[in-house]
């Protein structure tokens, strides 16, 4: 079965960005190619523990096995040594990316507590990142076996190559972007 934000994608949205940039080859218009998450582990060094909580909850979150992260380098201040696991990190694509995709903009995103909407900013290329403080507010996790809060970067990765093409690609798939206020004496 088809998930839904992609039925939405190509049903809908694909003649809208067709008919915004005049680009009639439906293969040169943006698409979504992946989404990453990332999970950095704070205080992984003092208790191993913390890795395997974040790759159980991500695990949960995503439905798909994390990769463990090593320390690519040692930082003495740190007390952290070369090739210690410090964190976990997936990369979603095809129908994954779909459903987890429509999960964030539907479901999660509007759960967080006095939200306004996510920030404008893209990166230059169309692609957009956005970092959560908690990952209780996905309803996979069960609030009350939360060993850990932890954090996460989710990074939307398209083949839009601008930010304009990457900001209406986005928009037009549900993403709640802040609204754009006038500045005073202006």
């Amino acid at each position: 079965m088809t998930p839904r934000l992609k039925q939405k994608y190509n049903d809908e949205i694909l003649p809208k960005l067709a008919a915004e940039f005049g680009e009639p080859n439906r293969l040169a218009l943006p698409r979504l190619l992946k989404i990453s998450i990332n999970m950095g582990c704070k205080g992984a060094v003092e208790n191993k523990g913390r890795v395997e909580a974040a790759a159980k909850d991500l695990a949960q979150i995503c439905g798909q096995k994390p990769t463990i992260r090593k320390a690519r380098v040692s930082v003495a201040g740190f007390k952290l040594r070369e090739g210690m696991p410090i964190g976990v990190a997936v990369t979603l694509r095809r129908d994954h990316m779909w459903e987890f995709a429509d999960r964030l903009i539907n479901i999660v995103l509007p759960r967080i507590r006095d939200f306004r909407g996510v920030r404008t900013k893209l990166d230059g290329r169309g692609n957009y990142s956005l970092g959560l403080t908690d990952q209780a507010v996905f309803p996979e996790i069960d609030f009350d076996r939360i060993e850990f809060t932890q954090g996460m970067d989710i990074t939307f990765v398209t083949s839009a190559g601008s930010d304009e093409r990457g900001y209406f690609l986005l928009k037009e798939l549900g993403m709640p972007f802040q609204q754009q206020t006038a500045k005073a004496g202006t």
